[in-house]
């Protein structure tokens, strides 16, 4: 490896404690121009151990891409399974939900089993058919083009179904969560539907892992303003749960 001087070192170190740095505090820390910093940033890039992006750099790369369904079955599972057992505790009896589509959708449709009266509207065929598993859950399934690589339903039909409803809680899985791009997702048409499902609910509650954190997908959804709740893993850095919160999402970590 080519050497490093110890600012470099000292950046890099800085990135496994937080996963990503900004241009400007770097400048501050270090008493230096950002042209310094950006080449400092470059350098490090050409060797393979960091990301550059717009202010800054990441250990991760930062966007999100689209993967199909059966493989994100696989992924985080346990932080999922349990993301989704707090989400449970924010459904109450009679309530008039929406469930997008999402791994996590899956693991909470689950829990529903043994749930009492509820009404779900859903994207997802697969939690439409895990639903059917409870005779107390009123299913209203969207209709129309199904995206086989996540089995949901995306589209104009679906949009214009959704129009006719107005629901008091949305259950919304996302690929990214960006402090200033806000919640996206890797396709532009599910962004699309997700956006509509946020204006017609009364409160939104993202389910996300905390791998998603200071990631884009290519569609975005909303701002963050928008949202209500955060349930993520107990692997989100101190300092992101800080930002949200001062955003004004409540960030619940299991």
């Amino acid at each position: 490896m080519e050497k490093l001087i110890p600012r470099h070192n000292e950046i890099l170190q800085e990135l496994d404690k937080k996963d990503y740095v900004l241009v400007q505090e770097l400048c501050e820390k270090y008493n230096v121009s950002s042209v310094t910093i950006r080449k400092d940033l470059n350098y490090l890039e050409s060797l393979g151990l960091l990301f550059r992006n717009h202010g800054g750099a990441s250990k991760h790369v930062r966007y999100a891409y689209e993967k199909n369904v059966d493989e994100k079955e696989n992924i985080n599972v346990e932080a999922k399974q349990s993301i989704a057992k707090a989400a449970l505790k924010l459904i109450e009896e009679n309530d008039c939900i929406i469930l997008a589509s999402g791994t996590t959708m899956h693991y909470l449709a689950r829990m529903l089993v043994n749930f009492g009266r509820l009404t779900v509207l859903t994207s997802s065929l697969r939690v439409a058919l895990e639903l059917c598993n409870n005779p107390n859950i009123n299913i209203i399934q969207l209709g129309g083009e199904v995206r086989k690589s996540s089995t949901s339903i995306v589209g104009s039909i679906s949009e214009t179904i959704l129009a006719q409803f107005s629901c008091n809680k949305l259950f919304l899985g996302v690929d990214g969560i960006d402090m200033e791009f806000g919640i996206s997702t890797s396709n532009a048409a599910e962004a699309h539907l997700n956006q509509l499902m946020i204006e017609c609910s009364d409160k939104v509650m993202i389910l996300a892992d905390s791998s998603k954190l200071n990631k884009k997908g290519f569609g975005k959804i909303s701002s963050l303003d928008k949202i209500d709740y955060l349930i993520t893993d107990d692997g989100i850095l101190g300092e992101d749960k800080k930002k949200l919160e001062e955003i004004g999402l409540s960030v619940i970590t299991k």
